[in-house]
């Protein structure tokens, strides 16, 4: 049975028993959980509707989702290649019940699709060859007994049927949340059966090798550990796609399937390896390796991942660098590893036919870091085989100079002492790293706009050279590229587009600091004035020393090789610098007050304002708030003059200069200092004099993560600008109440009180009306019961006209219901304990809401609720009496 037929088989079955088949997400996690960097199980676009945050219009799920681990918890990198079952890149087939069927449909359609008749969609594996594992109990956690019980129900033999613990069977979504019992099928490869054994189940080696996982989410654990009964239990499964294709199609590994054939036969297209020198030990793990990470690539290219030196774009480098090396050990000549993408196409396009139309950018990213390592690899190689190994082992300051001097990843240094059975000291390497940190840093700035189109080619061009340090506002340049809106590179550009200059007075976005504004201005035939233009709407760096001006409003065709007059917007940029410098001055002023623990924790610094996050642990005081405001200021009107360096790294930490959150610097940084009070590493531009910046106003001090707080704060003509709001809103406060600047607090402080005091009488005078009398016309109540229709309580108001009708002896049932306003109405119940086995408080109330179009809830003795539709009230004191006869 090829893989393509199991796929679809999986997904018919289910959608035949009411399953919406739902496609695959992305390998990436998704984008509103930062805990998940990968998608590595079929339940992960589920997680929501697990939890009950999510509520989709089905209740049964199938899919084949592509999964990827290759990092944290779920690390298959290191053995990828090595063992007949490992992948970083695979497929789950899953079935999931979000609060529907559980255990008994669970495991019945489990075991009918794996043993059921071929003929009948089917897969017709032989029971003989199955185990099946349940969960022992464990931690006070009882045995799955009922699992046992129903696996024998759906026709497994009881000696089949193992018990193992926690490890094993039972799983949960973290230290808290839903959790509970798994089920696990096991299915026994060799042909011989004489040696399918009990023990194999979960053992070394892979003649035993697990199929598929049948979790029971029946649990709540909470933050003390306690597991309780879900009310709506789920399913989770996963089979690997991949390991069930092996055992369909008679294969010893994975690898063997028919979804690796194309792959393969593109490996050794670029080998001169004969046959029987593929099938030796060493080629084919190296092969497998290839094999396994382009599959990675593509799809985590395909998703849009780029490479990188941090996050998903750090897991993309390493996968496709570790296959490169192993494509060295094949005799793989030059590049390679982005011409097997093609080969993926023709494995998986039937299910993943999109792939098709992203081929060429995805074997361009691949491409493009494969010829950038190529000669990473080639030195670094030829360095490590120089290496003293004659103790066992490479010393950690080897790996390190080959990390630092050659680039070489760590992780391809401990693949090549894995294969020579050499000790790796890693150790050594990190304490290596840990005193040198600062030497391994990047030499370019991290960017987080992911490049797209043909501004993936970006790198290639010539770097753009920045003039506005130099206070320049003003340049003349020469137009290297032009890329229109869609980022398409183009010869002419009239419309809206990017513009790449050879320099540039221009400060592109970077560091939290805004990109300028302004014109780029030519003239078409040569001597003659500069009569047409373009406005810069921005300036980005979406690639290392690379600045893109943003374009619109061009008055014509503007072209590669161009001649243009560059023009800053001078007043704003004069008002952003004010504002960077400012945030500078505010850094040091919180160091000072609440200590040197505050670090920057990220910041965002434009014309209009600036804002600063940092590192601190409680809520800042007015008074302190007061000081960090004066410090600041204190600078400012000390009109200090601010001064650039350019130097070593080295030297500028040592210089005591401040390295801020989420930049890295090369061996040369430029120091920026207000002398005797703030250092710090910056690129931005800044004031040459703090008397520059005019005045520091805060705007706002609060919370946006645990640990970090905000400020945001405006300086020169933006100060300017809220002290003159400030000052008319003053004055237009102290018109209204008729009083004087200096008596305006105590005015509104009177005012308030007044309020009070009527709001109060107010509230005394509806309840007194409310009460005046017992029942309500229509609907009289039993003796010693009260049925209330009143207007316009709420809350409170209803629970004290309540606690009014026991004081005044009512001792049976209280029904009060308040017409709040026309599009509101309020309901309260209550039963005394005595009549709790006659009359249920929750049971009334329930009966009430639908014809209020509300909602609400409580116990025996007390409900509480409301609605939105009040022309329904009769109808729901009627409810309550049918609900309650002893009303």
């Amino acid at each position: 049975m090829k893989t393509s037929e199991l796929r679809q088989r999986f997904l018919d079955y289910f959608a035949a028993r009411g399953h919406r088949v739902v496609s695959s997400s992305p390998v990436i996690g998704p984008a509103d959980d930062p805990t998940v960097m990968w998608t590595n199980a079929g339940m992960v676009q589920f997680k929501d509707c697990f939890l009950g945050k999510e509520r989709r219009d089905y209740a049964r799920a199938a899919s084949s989702q592509k999964c990827l681990r290759a990092g944290g918890k779920h690390n298959d990198l290191e053995n990828v290649g090595f063992t007949a079952r490992h992948h970083t890149f695979f497929e789950m087939l899953g079935n999931f019940s979000f609060g529907d069927y559980f255990k008994e449909d669970a495991i019945r359609f489990g075991w009918e699709f794996v043993t059921g008749p071929v003929a009948e969609g089917n897969l017709g594996l032989d029971p003989e060859r199955l185990w099946v594992t349940v969960f022992e109990g464990a931690e006070g956690i009882p045995a799955d007994t009922e699992a046992e019980e129903l696996w024998k129900a759906a026709g497994v033999q009881p000696d089949r049927i193992l018990r193992f613990g926690k490890k094993d069977n039972f799983w949960q979504m973290g230290d808290t949340g839903p959790c509970g019992p798994c089920s696990e099928m096991h299915y026994y490869r060799p042909r011989d059966l004489s040696g399918n054994r009990a023990d194999l189940v979960n053992g070394d080696g892979d003649d035993v090798m697990e199929i598929w996982n049948l979790v029971f989410m029946q649990y709540e654990r909470d933050g003390a550990g306690v597991l309780t009964a879900l009310p709506k239990p789920s399913i989770d499964t996963g089979m690997g796609l991949e390991r069930t294709a092996s055992i369909l199609q008679g294969v010893e590994s994975n690898y063997e399937i028919d979804l690796f054939a194309p792959i393969f036969g593109a490996i050794w297209a670029n080998t001169r390896l004969t046959p029987e020198q593929r099938r030796e030990h060493s080629n084919r793990t190296a092969s497998q390796v290839v094999a396994d990470h382009i599959r990675a690539a593509t799809f985590m290219t395909f998703d849009g991942v780029v490479p990188s030196n941090e996050g998903r774009g750090y897991v993309l480098r390493k996968i496709i660098r570790r296959a490169l090396r192993f494509g060295k050990k094949l005799g793989i000549k030059g590049t390679f590893f982005g011409e097997l993408v093609g080969s993926v196409k023709d494995a998986m396009g039937d299910a993943y036919p999109e792939l098709e139309g992203e081929l060429k950018r995805i074997y361009g990213v691949i491409h493009r870091e494969e010829k950038q390592f190529s000669l990473t690899l080639d030195a670094g190689l030829r360095q490590l085989e120089g290496c003293d190994v004659s103790a066992g082992v490479l010393s950690g300051k080897e790996i390190f100079k080959l990390h630092d001097t050659f680039g070489f990843p760590s992780d391809l240094v401990q693949d090549w002492c894995r294969e020579r059975g050499l000790r790796c000291d890693l150790e050594g390497f990190e304490r290596e790293l840990a005193a040198q940190k600062t030497r391994s840093r990047e030499s370019m700035k991290a960017h987080d706009q992911r490049l797209s189109g043909d501004l993936a080619h970006l790198a290639d061009l010539p770097a753009t050279r920045f003039l506005g340090y130099e206070r320049t506002t003003e340049a003349g340049a020469t137009v290297l590229a032009l890329f229109d809106a869609d980022k398409k590179r183009v010869a002419s550009l009239q419309g809206p587009g990017y513009v790449l200059l050879d320099c540039t007075p221009f400060y592109a976005e970077s560091g939290g600091q805004v990109g300028d504004t302004g014109w780029l201005r030519w003239d078409s035939a040569a001597g003659t004035a500069l009569r047409e233009s373009a406005e810069v709407l921005d300036c980005l760096s979406p690639a290392p020393k690379r600045s893109l001006h943003r374009v619109d409003a061009v008055t014509a065709p503007l072209r590669e090789g161009q001649k243009v007059q560059a023009e800053v917007f001078s007043a704003r940029r004069n008002r952003i610098k004010a504002h960077h410098t400012a945030t500078h001055l505010l850094h040091a002023a919180l160091r000072e007050v609440l200590g040197t623990h505050v670090k920057q924790a990220g910041s965002v610094v434009d014309d209009k304002r600036l804002r600063f996050d940092f590192s601190h642990f409680a809520p800042i005081e007015p008074e302190q708030l007061d000081e960090i405001e004066r410090l600041a200021n204190e600078q400012v009107f000390l009109a200090r003059a601010t001064s650039v360096e350019e130097m070593a790294i080295d030297e500028a930490l040592q210089s005591g200069a401040m390295a801020l959150f989420g930049e890295k610097y090369g061996e040369r940084v430029r120091v920026m200092s207000v002398p005797g009070f703030s250092v710090e590493l910056c690129g931005g531009t800044h004031v040459s004099n703090t008397g520059e910046i005019g005045l520091v106003k805060i705007v706002s001090e609060g919370a946006v993560a645990a640990g970090v707080r905000r400020i945001e704060a405006v300086a020169g003509g933006a100060a300017l600008e809220l002290l003159q709001a400030d000052e008319r809103l003053l004055g237009t406060l102290s018109r209204k109440v008729n009083a004087g600047r200096e008596a305006l607090l105590g005015s509104l402080d009177a005012r308030d009180t007044r309020i009070l005091q009527l709001e109060r009488e107010l509230k005394e005078a509806k309840i007194k009306a409310a009460s005046g009398g017992q029942g309500s016309s229509g609907f009289p109540a039993a003796e010693g019961n009260a049925i209330l229709l009143v207007e316009g309580l709420d809350g409170p108001e209803l629970r004290e006209l309540m606690d009014q009708q026991r004081t005044r002896g009512v001792p049976g049932i209280v029904v009060v219901v308040s017409r709040v306003s026309a599009e509101k109405v309020s309901v309260l119940v209550s039963v005394p304990a005595s009549m709790t086995d006659r009359a249920d408080a929750g049971a009334i109330l329930k009966a009430m809401l639908p014809h209020l179009q509300g909602r609400g809830g409580g116990k025996k003795e007390l409900a509480q609720g409301g609605g939105s539709n009040p022309g329904g009230i009769q109808a729901a004191l009627a409810a309550a009496r049918e609900a309650c006869p002893a009303l």
